[in-house]
């Protein structure tokens, strides 16, 4: 298969949802309903929120299938950042509203929300890259991070060699330091999903 065929089921799915077959989103809605709740809440931290952002999330899919290219990657990416814009959008306007009721919010109030937004939105993302990561990294990571074992004792624990650990351990970590979108000066980059 070449390296930009999306796969079978993605490119399926988009057609059936184009079609508008119910049953398509349904089965959408199964496969990805607690992953765009997770990642919902985990920019809201909000229950009632999260479950209004996933119903926003499937209609959207459902009035838009034609959006989602699959030469850009698998459709669970593209929900997931459908997601993510979606629950930091109302994260953004439920904020705002609280600092409007408050008074008029100083500049460094609203820098204040900004960096609350942010943190967010790369909190989410973050969650969604370990929810993503390829098992061997997560293990890795796992036993590094979590059962504070060093590189030798997390190689001897997978039954890999201390190399193999090593390069784990430092993809697992270059995936999740993704998760910052922002650069070194505080400014968006482009494809963030602040311009949107």
């Amino acid at each position: 298969m070449a390296k930009d065929t999306p796969p079978r089921w993605d490119r399926r799915m988009q057609q059936r949802l184009a079609r508008g077959e119910a049953a398509a989103l349904g089965e959408l809605y199964d496969r990805f309903a607690p992953l765009v709740h997770s990642l919902a809440n985990r920019v809201l931290d909000d229950n009632a929120a999260a479950d209004r952002v996933t119903r926003e999330v499937f209609s959207h899919v459902w009035d838009n299938p034609g959006a989602y290219d699959p030469r850009q990657g698998p459709m669970r990416s593209w929900v997931a950042n459908i997601t993510r814009e979606m629950a930091v959008d109302r994260f953004r306007r439920t904020e705002a509203e609280a600092y409007e009721a408050s008074g008029e919010g100083t500049e460094e109030e609203r820098e204040e929300l900004e960096e609350k937004i942010r943190r967010a939105s790369a909190a989410a993302r973050a969650d969604y890259i370990v929810r993503s990561m390829p098992a061997p990294l997560w293990a890795a990571l796992e036993l590094a991070y979590f059962r504070r074992r060093n590189y030798r004792q997390a190689a001897a624990d997978l039954g890999v060699s201390e190399d193999e650990a090593r390069r784990r351990l430092r993809l697992g970590l270059q995936l999740l330091s993704t998760a910052d979108t922002r650069p070194a000066d505080g400014s968006p980059r482009p494809g963030d999903g602040r311009s949107r």
